[in-house]
């Protein structure tokens, strides 16, 4: 990168880190640092809400899948159908069920209606899968940042790792969603901006569309179902277990629920699930955008795919960003990669640090804000450091390893639902049947890894949740009656509009994939 690109980069880290100082010097107690004192805004965490999952891996992945992966296209905009259907499923019961929580844990709201087992099991389910898997994040989004920066793994890694550490640990949640939402415009605008740049490219050389593979503009799939085809990006196993798979993120994952709760109210949290639904897909349209003008570049200009033999389909975004961006425009694109990295890390470590402090802070301490505060603070950088330290664990151990704890972490997110469904509604389970049911579903979904490969990760979504909401059900003896959780004016309505936004984007794709 040139002086003015490295300049670009430098005051974009070095300028979250003191905002996040400034912010620090605000906050009297942990409330303030986990929840922003519940008084976050609703586009705000909305806009959290959707950066989170844009990754650097997402920003790198989603293009080079559609531009060159074999069976790749814009099949990828499949993962987006599902989204505004689990927003909708969680502003019916999610919201009003996870208000429950009085503190910054959300597995609280289980507690209340099974008990401490249940809430232990998922904040342990947590620690342990989450913790890991900051440190698959942080070594992958190091792998991108690396490739687009040439400073080398080592050096990226601790870039990242410690500029989140260091805002976060400062900055707490008000830190994480103020940088989010820069980091979302950050992203989307340096991604926007490299496709103009492509598209004026490609338009003077006089590169057509019409080059591309056509079976890559087609962005519907409905021949495959991914049960023993071994196809994952197909209509149904994307829309049928990405719902299971979305609610069960937005609504059971203390990195996205933590925002519902920091919400002044449960009218400002189903705002902000509306925002998050809205924004994402245009977000992710604009990557695969993207991806279908990269594609092009290599039809039309042979020497540049060439450089590419032998790389994996990853390296084609790092690639195109160095050979073809001028001094000032790759510094804004290596920021928004950069910007997405740290989106996905400054989440985990802060809510790694809210369950641990919740689970383990001495009672002694619960009365004394400003001990609290020392706590919460001592926690985020702990688990920053421990996920530095694994992140060079990882990138000595090689990419098999992200792929291992993947597919392990994809085998959790039913079972974990189903805790939630059975807290929510179940009047026959109770705390031991909850868990006992959480443990089959893990294992009915660790059997299927292991001996029906060919069925889709997807799946394994509904098939864990499915188990485990069976066996909690079935081994129960609670009797008590469960009452129905109150939802405010509006809430079916604010429904029926992501209802509507699903249709529209279903039409969308079926109007590509026609169109071609």
């Amino acid at each position: 990168m040139s002086l003015l690109d490295t300049a670009i980069v430098l005051v974009s880290l070095f300028g979250m880190v003191a905002v996040a100082g400034w912010i620090a010097s605000r906050q009297r107690e942990m409330d303030d640092f986990f929840l922003g004192g519940r008084k976050l805004p609703a586009w705000a965490l909305g806009i959290s809400l959707a950066a989170n999952q844009a990754s650097a891996i997402s920003l790198v992945g989603a293009p080079a899948f559609v531009a060159l992966r074999a069976g790749g296209g814009l099949v990828w905009l499949q993962y987006e159908l599902a989204v505004p259907l689990a927003m909708a499923a969680l502003l019916l019961w999610g919201v009003p069920l996870l208000r429950l929580a009085k503190g910054a844990e959300v597995y609280q709201a289980v507690e209340v209606r099974l008990g401490v087992e249940a809430r232990r099991t998922l904040a342990g389910l947590f620690l342990i899968g989450r913790g890991l898997g900051a440190g698959v994040i942080l070594y992958a989004s190091a792998l991108v940042v690396e490739a687009c920066s040439g400073w080398g793994l080592d050096v990226s890694l601790l870039v990242v790792g410690l500029v989140a550490v260091g805002y976060t640990t400062l900055g707490g949640l008000v830190a994480d969603v103020l940088s989010d939402v820069v980091q979302f415009g950050l992203l989307w605008g340096g991604t926007a901006l490299a496709t103009v740049v492509l598209g004026i490219r490609l338009a003077r050389e006089g590169a057509p569309l019409a080059a591309i593979d056509p079976a890559r503009l087609a962005a519907l799939d409905l021949a495959h179902h991914g049960i023993g085809d071994g196809a994952t990006f197909a209509f149904w196993p994307m829309l049928i277990g990405g719902f299971f798979l979305y609610v069960s993120y937005y609504g059971c994952d203390q990195t996205q629920a933590q925002r519902v709760l920091a919400a002044a109210d449960e009218k400002m949290a189903r705002r902000a699930l509306v925002v998050a639904a809205l924004v994402r897909f245009p977000l992710v349209l604009t990557y695969c955008l993207f991806g279908v003008m990269l594609a092009a570049l290599l039809a039309a200009e042979p020497a540049f795919a060439r450089s590419l033999a032998g790389l994996p389909p990853d390296a084609l975004v790092p690639r195109f960003l160095v050979t073809y961006l001028p001094a000032g425009v790759l510094g804004v694109a290596v920021a928004g990669v950069l910007a997405a990295a740290l989106s996905s890390i400054d989440s985990a470590f802060n809510s790694l640090s809210a369950v641990t402090v919740e689970e383990l802070l001495p009672a002694s301490w619960r009365s004394r804000p400003r001990r609290q505060l020392l706590a919460a603070r001592a926690a985020t950088f702990a688990w920053g450091v421990l996920a530095v330290v694994a992140g060079m664990v990882f990138s000595r151990a090689g990419e098999t390893t992200i792929e291992l704890v993947n597919r392990v972490g994809s085998a959790l997110y039913g079972p974990v639902l189903a805790l939630f469904l059975l807290a929510w509604r179940s009047r026959r389970a109770d705390g031991r049947s909850a868990v006992a049911g959480a443990a089959a579903g893990v294992a009915a979904n660790l059997a299927l890894a292991a001996w029906a490969p060919g069925v889709s990760w997807l799946w394994w979504n509904v098939s864990g949740c499915a188990v485990a909401l069976a066996a909690g059900v079935a081994l129960g003896r609670g009797k008590q009656p469960v009452a129905p959780l109150a939802s405010e004016r509006g809430t079916r309505r604010q429904a029926l509009l992501l209802v509507a936004y699903f249709g529209l984007i279903v039409s969308l794709l079926a109007l590509i994939t026609v169109s071609v």
